[in-house]
């Protein structure tokens, strides 16, 4: 079996040579390994860039030489479908709106503050005996607000009164 070693002109000596080499090979004459040349991918490359490119250059020509009442040959399907009702909606409602910058910065706190407070109970729920009580402090929150405005009905009535009271404040009477 040969040794691994690095002759004086520092090439490195292949120990694991093949069954052919070895055999041709005296044990005196180290072998040489070398790596794999890699392909050449440039070519490649480049034929599927062009390729590419000539795709895209077709394309605008074809929209560029259709008729302008012409429609071109074939529609997408996001081009013949609706918009759904609530989406129109809100689209509506936001060309109404006045100070869009405000609106946005709400809108932003509002999803800063909703990570936040994910983070801080997420961190409350590790402690190890505060959501067992948390638990049981909801549980019988609901209980006493389940009795108190929703079993008997002048009470329900009352609340949602209240209820409807409350949002007419937030959004205004029009």
């Amino acid at each position: 079996m040969a040794s691994l070693s690095v002759s004086s002109s520092s090439t490195i000596i292949d120990s694991r040579a093949p069954p052919s080499r070895l055999a041709s090979a005296s044990a005196s004459s180290p072998s040489c390994i070398s790596l794999p040349t890699l392909p050449i991918q440039s070519h490649t490359r480049a034929a599927k860039a062009t390729a590419y490119c000539r795709k895209i250059v077709r394309n605008v020509v074809t929209r560029a030489t259709t008729e302008v009442g012409e429609a071109p040959a074939t529609t997408t399907e996001a081009e013949t479908t609706e918009l759904p009702e609530i989406v129109k909606t809100a689209q509506e409602a936001w060309e109404k709106v006045d100070d869009k910058y405000a609106i946005g910065s709400l809108a932003f706190a509002g999803v800063v503050a909703l990570w936040g407070s994910a983070g801080m109970i997420s961190a409350i729920d590790r402690l190890p005996l505060v959501p067992g009580v948390l638990e049981l402090v909801g549980i019988g929150y609901t209980g006493w607000f389940t009795y108190k405005n929703l079993v008997f009905k002048p009470d329900r009535e009352a609340l949602f009164e209240k209820v409807k009271s409350t949002y007419k404040d937030i959004l205004g009477s029009s």
